[in-house]
């Protein structure tokens, strides 16, 4: 399955920046004034993961393939985006086809980057960009319900249900909050995902300060700052510093981080939080032609793993192969850990594991 995160913020908070370093390019410009990103810059971002470098060591196959993240640098929002400012209707269209939203949030002070609002105040800075969302939303669905009543009193099965999604959703947004807050029952959730909503997806903040800061300020104050809560999802991350590590080898960024007193690198978590925040987890195939990286669903089961491939392959399911990833690499080869009796054969009913190493029987 893919993945697509939009990266939003008010102009000048650090988005291109941060894009860039994901990407390892400079595509997005990256200038001190507002819009200079205007249409989307699009990059493919491999998902770090040291499991899946030790299982090619120990294969050495043909070719190495990780899961992927696909990116998505959206122009910067304003107030008054979701009534046209800035070119805001333009910009929230690109979120809607989004999976993930990471807001970047500036909370570093000083520097000559000018910011759009004249001062620098993350807490405010976080809920324009979410009051927009909001709003986009509440017009968006409140012309919906508008649209469908008539058919719903008529008794037409499929409108009723989405006029329920869309009167508790519509609730929630009156009350100033998210979509994602309404409760919806699980058979009418498909309802809620066709309604496109801004603030029904996962939010992920990168909170973005400077070099000094981002090894020394712990994740709680850098929350407060933006008036999160601990359980809102969030990063602290430098993105000058990140765009900075790209120009390096792998080993001097390692010591250059290492040097700074960060155990790893902003980007690797960002990414790492997106995976947990949409409850993603990763499993592989492992042969002599292609070691890969796969991303699936938490709660997935073998067959639905199998359909990630190929939905042949979840047609025609028959069972699944699988090793544990300590298991295989404990044993040193996929022979070692079927001669060892930590191979699996798992039926329709398993539940994949993160880190499983899966082999499918099929037939079409």
């Amino acid at each position: 399955m893919s993945l697509k995160i939009g990266i939003v913020g008010l102009p000048n908070v650090g988005k291109s920046t941060l894009f860039n370093a994901l990407t390892r390019s400079h595509g997005a410009q990256a200038a001190n004034y507002p819009f200079c990103t205007i249409e989307p810059n699009i990059g493919i971002v491999e998902v770090p993961d040291e499991r899946l470098k030790k299982l090619a060591e120990l294969i050495t196959p043909e070719k190495t393939v990780p899961a992927i993240v696909e990116f998505v640098d959206i122009a910067g929002l304003v107030k008054g985006a979701s009534k046209g400012e800035g070119l805001g209707n333009a910009f929230l269209s690109h979120i809607r086809e989004v999976d993930a939203i990471c807001q970047v949030v500036r909370i570093f002070d000083g520097g000559d980057i000018i910011h759009v609002e004249g001062t620098i105040d993350p807490k405010r800075d976080r809920e324009i960009i979410e009051t927009e969302l909001l709003i986009a939303d509440l017009d968006k669905v409140t012309k919906k319900i508008d649209k469908i009543e008539g058919g719903a009193r008529s008794g037409n099965k499929e409108l009723v249900k989405e006029l329920e999604v869309l009167t508790k959703v519509k609730a929630v947004l009156d009350e100033g909050k998210m979509a994602s807050a309404a409760v919806i029952e699980k058979e009418l959730l498909p309802y809620l995902k066709a309604a496109q909503l801004l603030t029904s997806k996962k939010m992920i903040y990168a909170l973005n300060t400077d070099e000094k800061s981002v090894a020394s300020m712990p994740l709680s104050e850098a929350k407060a700052k933006a008036g999160l809560l601990e359980s809102d999802t969030a990063v602290l991350v430098s993105a000058k510093l990140e765009e900075e590590l790209i120009e390096l080898s792998p080993e001097d960024s390692a010591g250059m981080l290492k040097e700074l007193g960060i155990s790893s690198s902003g980007l690797d978590r960002l990414i790492h939080a997106a995976y947990e925040a949409l409850g993603l987890q990763t499993y592989f195939t492992a042969g002599v032609k292609e070691v890969r990286a796969w991303t699936v669903k938490k709660g997935a089961t073998a067959p639905e793993a199998a359909g990630v491939i190929h939905t042949d392959f979840e047609k025609g399911f028959i069972r699944a192969e699988t090793i544990a990833y300590n298991d295989f690499v404990q044993s040193g080869s996929e022979q070692k850990a079927k001669e060892g009796g930590k191979m699996r054969t798992e039926g329709k009913e398993y539940i994949v594991q993160d880190g499983d190493v899966m082999h499918f029987r099929f037939n079409v």
